[in-house]
């Protein structure tokens, strides 16, 4: 069962909501030890005193913050926590705001935020209230010595933060050195046609349960060989693919790719019009001729005269 990693509350207006904050994502990431290769020992991480070559204890630890090359100001937890002692306790809703209004480069990790002891009844208004107004809070919370700046919203029956990249953490595109120039951002109209057609081909709705993270399980499936005894033989690496020179060539091959896929929108078939007075006719107008039916009035004059003839040769 997952740990509420903070607790303080959510101050709406004169309102204060105490909630528990706990993380909504877990990575899988395969994590490695570092192991000495003469007889796979794992390596140990010491903090030592690079004056006295002793080790220091962990509570003898403090924080310092670099002023110029071994000049550092020491600033201690209790001093850090009395720099603003009600944004470590309580999540500060400033403003509302529509969901669309935030780029998604903001957001940085999610949380659930779940109501604390004798809450539930101020959190199911304030869940229903931000529900029914289809807005996100943007509020102010220190969490672990930072202030962060979040984003909440309702999802289905509980609360999500999401902390968000305050503006000036945004790296803008203009800082690149390598985009190219914007009147070299051009492209003619067959080739943004040619490259609709693909994204069309590919477009279906999001599910997150059909993606997978391929490449953790393989280094998984490499490990248990490995435990299990056997040899992995290690293939050559792939050489980079060659850079096609022929754009349109590439969007016509990538097309033909995800039809013969199958990831081909389907576009609804049309039905010609109905011909008047004909009911349960064909689209071609004509009634559908049951199989094993005898052929129409036409074909039997045909067969009388093909009689006719074998009569007169007679």
């Amino acid at each position: 069962m997952p740990r509420a990693i903070w607790s303080g509350a959510i101050s709406f207006g004169l309102v204060n909501i105490p909630v528990k904050l706990y993380s909504a994502a877990k990575k899988k990431t395969v994590r490695f030890h570092q192991l000495d290769s003469a007889d796979n020992s794992r390596i140990q991480q010491k903090r030592v005193n690079p004056n006295t070559g002793q080790e220091v204890p962990y509570e003898q630890l403090v924080k310092g913050y670099e002023l110029s090359p071994d000049r550092y100001v020491v600033v201690r937890p209790e001093e850090l926590e009395a720099v603003e002692a009600k944004k470590t306790h309580t999540i500060d809703i400033e403003d509302f705001v529509e969901l669309d209004q935030i780029d998604p480069i903001y957001y940085d990790h999610p949380y659930y935020l779940a109501p604390a002891e004798g809450a539930a009844k101020a959190y199911a208004l304030l869940l229903q209230a931000m529900k029914d107004a289809g807005k996100v809070g943007i509020a102010r919370v220190v969490i672990r010595s930072k202030e962060q700046l979040v984003a909440i919203r309702p999802r289905d029956s509980v609360l999500v933060m999401e902390t968000l990249l305050f503006g000036d953490e945004v790296v803008s595109p203009s800082d690149l050195g390598e985009l190219p120039a914007v009147e070299e951002l051009k492209a003619g109209k067959r080739e943004v046609d040619m490259a609709r057609q693909l994204i069309e081909s590919l477009s279906t709705d999001f599910d997150p349960d059909s993606y997978r993270d391929e490449y953790r399980q393989a280094v998984l499936d490499l490990i248990e060989r490995k435990a299990e005894g056997h040899e992995v033989a290690v293939q050559a690496t792939p050489e980079a693919p060659e850079e096609v020179p022929d754009l349109m060539a590439a969007l016509e091959a990538s097309i033909a790719s995800a039809k013969r896929q199958g990831g081909a929108a389907k576009e609804p078939e049309k039905r010609k019009p109905r011909a008047k007075g004909s009911s349960g006719a064909s689209g071609n107008g004509s009634k559908p001729r049951p199989s094993g039916a005898k052929g129409s009035s036409g074909a039997k004059a045909s067969s009388g005269a093909k009689k006719k003839r074998t009569a007169a040769k007679k």
